[in-house]
């Protein structure tokens, strides 16, 4: 481990971030060089823009009630111009399509742009924030920055026209508020999840069972206040349909992304699945192995251990236990391996630093690789994370713990 570590030099890191970023982004550029809607692979630009961009038009005309029928799929086809094999079903609540309506008066591949650009603004002000709050890292501000353009859950968050720079957007502000001492606040902006509730599946659970009382009061209540207000707003038969689709996510997702959805997939749920040949032994080890994440996660929280450490075993939970995680959901770790390396860089003498650096290398760069799993059956960046929650509860179980005056202990 310390060999490893040691061989891990800024130098080194540099230019393992210099050649991937070019490597991630010149591959973009060449395939999205072509003229018209598809790439030079024949995938439609910003692909997964096309659902939330189709829900937005049939919600501008009024047109609610046919969110999560089969007029998706036509209204897909009427986007692109022509009949496409393409299959994407609308997943989202009816007040995101509501969100994207202001796009919806232009063009898709115009509306796609503007999304994209708000994204990546978004992205990068959310790292420059936790970057701010990140005592020794500030004196590195070019290795965050090239860090951040290298990430690889942003470039295929950018590719596929994604939307999780807004889960990204709910994660920072719960932390600062966190780091405020506004508990509440950091729990309504995690309620915020609920139009992407499966990273709602751990995260009241670790608040409850670490008796986070006004954080979890804060999620439940603004959680429940979005979808009231949607049901008021569309209907209960809109959600009804919506909860259905939940329901079944798992058939519309192997309907759309046939064999190749688990192999994208990065949680606990897709790597029992790749593993495990039989379901419902795969679905069991799941749940068991989900309850002792969320119990893990739980006492890093009640812990005296500082925020930097805990809010990142809240994030590592939220992923870790999410039953449907695509790459670009990734996206929602770049918060946490800042502030982890910010840990470890002040206080390199801990036992646990030269494994959190290992770890953290691993974890920043493995889910470039879940491909591989289509061969191996194991997708390698679950280990990793699993390994890093657990070195950090750890290191919170250290009693020489002291807390800065800016982060609070319980919460």
């Amino acid at each position: 481990m310390e060999s490893a570590t040691k061989w891990l030099t800024p130098r080194r890191i540099r230019a393992h971030a210099t050649v991937l970023a070019l490597c991630l982004w010149g591959v973009c550029a060449v395939d999205f060089a072509t003229p018209g809607m598809y790439d030079r692979a024949g995938n439609i630009k910003f692909q997964d823009f096309l659902p939330l961009y189709a829900s937005a038009r049939l919600i501008a005309q009024q047109r609610a009630s046919e969110l999560y029928q089969q007029v998706i799929a036509e209204s897909i086809q009427a986007i692109v111009g022509h009949p496409t094999r393409v299959l994407l079903p609308n997943l989202y609540g009816p007040q995101v399509g509501l969100f994207f309506v202001p796009l919806s008066r232009f063009s898709f591949p115009v509306a796609a742009r503007i999304w994209m650009t708000i994204s990546l603004l978004i992205y990068f002000a959310c790292i420059y924030l936790v970057w701010k709050s990140c005592s020794v890292l500030q004196a590195h501000a070019a290795m965050v920055a090239l860090c951040a353009i290298a990430f690889p859950p942003l470039f295929h968050f950018f590719v596929r026209g994604q939307m999780s720079a807004l889960v990204l957007a709910c994660f920072t502000a719960a932390f600062l508020a966190f780091r405020a001492d506004r508990h509440w606040l950091a729990g309504v902006a995690l309620g915020f999840l609920v139009f992407k509730p499966q990273f709602l599946v751990a995260i009241p659970l670790v608040l409850l069972l670490a008796h986070a009382w006004k954080a979890f009061a804060g999620v439940v209540i603004a959680s429940a206040a979005q979808l009231a207000v949607t049901t008021i707003y569309f209907g209960p038969a809109v959600m009804h349909a919506y909860f259905d689709t939940l329901w079944h996510i798992s058939r519309v997702i192997d309907a759309a992304e046939l064999s190749l959805a688990p192999i994208q997939m990065h949680s606990l749920r897709s790597f029992w699945s790749l593993l495990i040949p039989w379901p419902e032994a795969a679905l069991v080890l799941y749940a068991l192995t989900s309850l002792a994440i969320v119990v893990t996660a739980a006492a890093i929280w009640e812990s005296s251990a500082p925020l930097a450490p805990r809010f990142a075993a809240l994030t590592l939970a939220a992923v870790l236990v999410n039953p449907h995680l695509f790459i670009y959901d990734l996206l929602v770790l770049a918060p946490p391996l800042l502030l982890v390396a910010d840990w470890t860089l002040r206080n390199p003498q801990h036992p646990s630093s030269a494994a959190l650096k290992l770890l953290l290398y691993l974890a920043f760069l493995l889910p470039l690789f879940g491909p591989l799993s289509r061969w191996t059956h194991v997708q390698l960046s679950i280990p990793v994370f699993t390994v890093l929650l657990w070195t950090i509860w750890r290191q919170s179980k250290t009693p020489s713990h002291k807390l800065a005056s800016n982060e609070s202990g319980v919460v």
